[in-house]
Parts: C-alpha cells; structure tokens; sequence
C-alpha cells in the first residue's frame, strides 16, 4: 500500500476505507507541518500572555468558568483524558478502531487545534507500527464530539489505555510506546481536549458502512436480475424511456444495471407470450426501490467524506491568534445521514426478502414448494425465507431514527446531543443483516435457475450465478444449509459475485 498522506484535506472514500486495513501506513502531507506548527504558536503565545480560553487554560462543560493555573494545565489535560474515558460495551471492530485514529490525526493535521506536532508524530508511530486503540463501543451521545470512545483512544499517547497490537493481541499503551520506542507524552495545553473533541467514532463507523453499502447496492441489483430470470419475469419495466420520464438518478442507475444484467437472456423471450400480465411489484418496481436507496447511499456518502476531512474541534484556533469556541463536534450531520442510510439499506433488504417469498411460494412461482427436489420430505428453502423474515424484522427497529433523540449532559450545558455514534453502529447492523438477506435471495434465486428449464440467463447474470456455484452447490437433497448462507453473504460482500457480473457487462453503477 501506498503512504497516505494525512492533513490533504481531501481525502476520498477508498482512501478512508484503506486506512482502515492491516498494514496502511500514514504520513503528515508537507503542508500540514507549516499549519500545526503555526497554529500551536497561536496557543503558546495566548498563554503566555494570560488570556483566558475555554479549554485551554478553563475547566470543561459546566466548569468553563473555573480559571485554571499555568502550572496545572498539563494537569488539567491529563485528568480530561482519564476522567472522560468511560465507554463501556465491546471495543469497536478493529478496522473501525484504525480509522477512527488515522481520522482524528487527520483532524488535528489540519492545522486548526493548536496542538503540537509531536503529538501527531507520537500517534503515527503507534499506528505505522499496527497498533489500534481499544475503543470501547458504547457510551458516546455525539455532542461534544465522542468525548469516551475518543478518551480511550487517546489514553496508549500518555502511557495509558489499551491497544490491539497488529497481531490483534491486547497489550497496555505502555508497553505499545516501549515497542515503538517511544515515552509516554506529557500533554500540554489544550492538547488533551484537541484529541477528544470530535466525531471521528461516528465518522469512522459511517465511511465503513457506506462502503459495503455501495457494494449491497449493486449486489441487490445483481441478485433482483437473478431473480427475475428465475421467475420467468418481464423486462419490460426496465425499459429507458419509462425511466427517463421519472429521471431519478438512482432509480435510472438501476434500471440500467438490470438492461444489462439481463442482456442475452434465452430465459426471458422463451415466455413472452405467457398470460402473465404484470410482475409483483418486488421485481417490477425494483429500479424505483433500489434506486431511492442508492440516492440515500449516496448522500451519506457525500456527508461522511464531508466529514472525514473537517475540523471538528473545539475551541478552533485561526492564523492571526483568534481562538474561538464552536459547535463543529456536533454529530448532527453525521447522526442523520446514518438514519438515512439505515432506512435505505433496509429498504434493501425488505424487498429482497419480498422477492425471497415470490421464490419460495409454488402458488406464485410455479416451482417446487421451497425449491425443494422432493417437497415434503425435503423443506429446501423455507427456513431461509423464515431467516431474511426475520432479519428484515430487525432492521425496522434500528432504523428507527437515533437521530431525532436527545437527553441533556454536563449539567445541562450540552442541552442537545446527536447520538451519531448510536445511529451509526444502528446502520453498520442493517448493512451486516442486509448482506444476508441478498445472499439468500442469490442462493434462492440460483436453486430456482436448476430447477427451471435449461436457458442461460443474461449475460451479466449468468456470470454472477457460475461465481456462487463455483463455492456453493446446487441444492440436490436437504443439507445444513448454515454454511451456504454463510458462503453466499461473504460473496457478496467481498465483492466475488458482483465483479463477476461487472467483468461480463461492464461497471454497474450506484
């Protein structure tokens, strides 16, 4: 992997994404050394001329108005870090807990935090070396920036905390200094709130769910094509011009990866003259479905790489002097777009187990009961259906919006907090249960291809369909079918299935 140059203030998603993967590897952007260096010179010189600043030389929260000494602002910056590392719950998955920090170094490299650069130089060593904080996952209500999660991961830079070492071994922020060689940092002014006021938890939680996402999104069309062939299905709705009429850029994307998906089908002209008149609507309005969740995909998109490469800090210090308080750390932005995209990736989901029904029923298929060779005796793919039932019953309560929660804190003094880490770790579940829902339909879909009449589906289908038997068999006699379930979700997400159709039609788009 390439280094990443930290502090470039436009860092894309799958740079995002790849800082999160074993073995990345981070550098300050030259340009980022001039900025924090000035900007700590701003904090230097307003200390050294007695000005009173909010988390500088003040208390926190309620305590804002409390002045605090100049010979206990190292102190004061200590005591924030283990005072606010309170999180509780399981750590945060180790690629979230390598995002997270490379966001917050990110953040302070930006120039606007008046921190020094040995910080930053301290926090890359640990994670050029492999270490990951250990980030409790609950306990943040995405206001004053994820104050807890952010003080654990703050805590290996002073010699305190936990890391996951590269190995995924838990070892002490002491003994992850000593392997780098390095002395636990004496924090100095401002620094200690610089590292925790932010939404770098929220954020980092967010890119990874709207990668796999974007991926969901073209799986979804993907297993929809493979469907519609399997029930013998109309492409019909799928025409240009009925799309251009309603151009809704994701519901246009959609019907246009399903024109090409099922380009040079023998399946779909073999039943044109059927008395069938229309489809159910989980295929026939499959672009407008998929495609509103693609536009709500996008949009988290566009907000968490918004995010990702913001100043979310507080109190900001700009070139001149001026040190200002703000709001920047409140997650609202984020917490909403993660709703958004919770709802939309449900969406996802709701209709692929739709789809799953239109399958497994023979009054509405035309096929065995369940897919299976010898119903009755056989149940094939009735509990499957149960499953994706179940799981789509799931996703409709963390949609439920976090958003729109709030309880003050601190003494009433951060009187509306976002929940974004909530909504955030809501949508990162509805992304992993809607992996499984599409694997479902997928081996769902390629069991009812074996069962149909011997005609190749479209090109782009058929391609998807020989990727899954290539790991997964057809369906000959009643199995454990766990592992299947299991084979076909990590096809999907890991991207197998859908670059096969993407080799066979070209890029799908979202």
């Amino acid at each position: 992997m390439p280094t990443i140059r930290l502090g470039e203030p436009n860092l894309p998603l799958a740079t995002l994404v790849q800082l999160s993967r074993p073995g990345a590897k981070a550098a300050l952007a030259p340009a980022a050394l001039q900025r924090v260096r000035a900007s700590r010179k701003v904090v230097e010189d307003a200390v050294a001329t007695g000005r009173t600043m909010y988390g500088v030389n003040t208390g926190f929260g309620k305590l804002a108005g409390v002045r605090i000494a100049d010979d206990q602002l190292a102190t004061l910056q200590t005591n924030l870090l283990l005072s606010h590392a309170t999180g509780v719950g399981e750590p945060l998955p180790l690629a979230t807990s390598r995002l997270a920090f490379a966001l917050r170094i990110h953040n302070l490299a930006l120039g606007f935090s008046g921190v020094r650069l040995e910080l930053l130089q301290q926090a890359l060593a640990l994670f050029n070396a492999g270490f990951a904080p250990v980030i409790p996952s609950q306990g943040s209500v995405g206001a004053s920036g994820d104050l807890a999660p952010l003080s654990h991961m703050a805590l290996p830079l002073i010699g305190r905390g936990e890391m996951f070492a590269a190995d995924g071994k838990r070892v002490t922020g002491a003994q992850a200094l000593a392997a780098v060689r390095r002395q636990p940092l004496l924090l100095r002014a401002k620094e200690g709130l610089a590292l925790i006021n932010g939404t770098q938890i929220m954020t980092a939680i967010g890119c990874l769910a709207v990668a796999e996402a974007i991926r969901l999104a073209k799986a979804a069309d993907v297993c929809c094509a493979l469907t519609v062939e399997a029930l013998r299905g109309s492409a019909t709705p799928f025409q240009e011009r009925i799309h251009a009429i309603r151009p809704q850029s994701g519901q246009l994307a959609t019907a246009a990866n399903l024109r090409a998906l099922l380009q040079g089908s023998a399946i779909l002209p073999s039943h044109v003259d059927c008395k069938k008149v229309q489809d159910a609507y989980s295929l026939r309005c499959a672009p407008q479905v998929h495609g509103a969740a693609k536009d709500g995909v996008r949009y988290a998109l566009d907000v968490v790489v918004t995010e990702a490469n913001s100043v979310t800090d507080n109190p900001l210090v700009f070139p001149g002097g001026d040190v200002l308080s703000g709001g920047n750390f409140h997650g609202q932005p984020v917490s909403q777009a993660m709703d958004f995209l919770a709802i939309a990736v449900s969406t996802l989901a709701n209709i692929s187990e739709r789809r799953i029904e239109q399958m497994v029923n023979p009054d509405i298929s035309g096929l065995p009961p369940f897919l299976a060779r010898a119903a009755g005796v056989e149940s094939g793919f009735m509990i499957p259906q149960v499953v994706a039932a179940s799981l789509c019953s799931e996703n409709k309560t963390l949609a439920h919006p976090s958003s729109v929660d709030t309880i003050p804190t601190s003494a009433n003094r951060e009187d509306h907090v976002s929940m974004g880490v909530t909504a955030a770790r809501h949508a990162q579940q509805v992304v992993a249960n809607t992996a499984k829902v599409l694997g479902i339909e997928l081996l769902c879909a390629a069991q009812a291809l074996d069962l149909g009449e011997p005609l190749r589906p479209g090109k782009g289908a058929h391609a998807a369909y020989k990727a899954l038997r290539r790991t997964v068999k057809g369906l000959d006699r009643d199995r454990y079918l766990a592992p299947d379930l299991a084979a076909a979700e990590r096809l999907l997400r890991d991207g197998t299935v859908v670059g096969a159709a993407e080799k066979a039609v070209g890029a799908l788009a979202v």
